[in-house]
């Protein structure tokens, strides 16, 4: 698939599963803007993303950077006038501890970088993605949003947040937009995050990133058409998520 002349934002771009989907959208011939809070790990990957022919702009930042979120999307549009991709990647595992033993420090860094941030970029970015003539949003999510497993409150519960505001975006632009949002459960991954969730696992036992690169590029592609749903690679699967209530206006409160 080629995606030249696009412009595609990947966060969380220097290392994992960000990294190997930026590099893969290089060499579907994007132009990646590489957001991640390490510079030396953002040049390591300038430097592969230049031996694929391809180009990179990196954006040193913090996701809990609000107001820089802010200057970069008025700095996308004033440069490219447009934006074709966004790949929420960026995240954070927080402490897995009960529910009842979390700091508030640790609830609100893990709320903020994994939800707040991502509703940033949204509200930063919604006008250049609209100039797309084939806008992609992708957000990187969890099977621990719908899992409800002990000592993963503070991940599970910002990741089943990111879900919904995933899907209210997708609402919103179905019919007012050239947009499409999608939502990817990477399952167990050979990723530092995994590593320190599972210090016991084998990580040669897990798919590396590489392996889910090109489907992220699938649903990057102007081709693709469906929006609100979720793919599921363990499963290489589109899942829907409407519930018994959806469009029971009635029940609502």
């Amino acid at each position: 698939m080629s995606l030249s002349g696009r412009i595609a934002l990947v966060t969380g771009a220097s290392r994992g599963i960000g990294r190997a989907i930026a590099l893969e959208l290089a060499r579907a011939g994007a132009h990646v803007i590489a957001l991640a809070r390490t510079q030396g790990g953002l040049e390591e990957l300038d430097d592969a993303i230049r031996a694929e022919k391809s180009e990179a702009t990196l954006v040193p930042c913090d996701l809990k950077d609000f107001a820089g979120l802010d200057r970069l999307g008025a700095a996308i549009y004033a440069r490219w006038k447009k934006l074709d991709i966004f790949v929420g990647n960026g995240g954070i595992l927080g402490a897995l501890s009960p529910l009842a033993h979390v700091e508030p420090g640790q609830w609100d860094e893990v709320i903020a970088v994994n939800v707040t941030a991502n509703w940033r970029l949204i509200r930063a970015l919604d006008l250049p993605l609209r100039q797309s003539d084939a806008g992609r949003v992708v957000m990187i999510t969890s099977a621990a949003a719908h899992s409800a497993r002990p000592y993963w409150g503070a991940y599970a519960i910002s990741k089943a947040a990111l879900d919904e505001l995933a899907r209210t975006y997708a609402a919103e632009t179905e019919t007012t937009s050239r947009i499409k949002v999608m939502l990817v459960n990477p399952g167990p991954m050979r990723t530092r995050m995994r590593a320190a969730a599972m210090p016991g696992e084998d990580p040669q036992s897990l798919p590396p990133p590489q392996e889910l690169a090109p489907k992220i590029i699938m649903l990057a592609g102007p081709a693709w058409t469906q929006t609100g749903k979720l793919y599921d690679f363990p499963t290489d699967a589109i899942l829907d998520f409407r519930a018994p209530w959806q469009g029971r206006e009635d029940l609502l409160p």
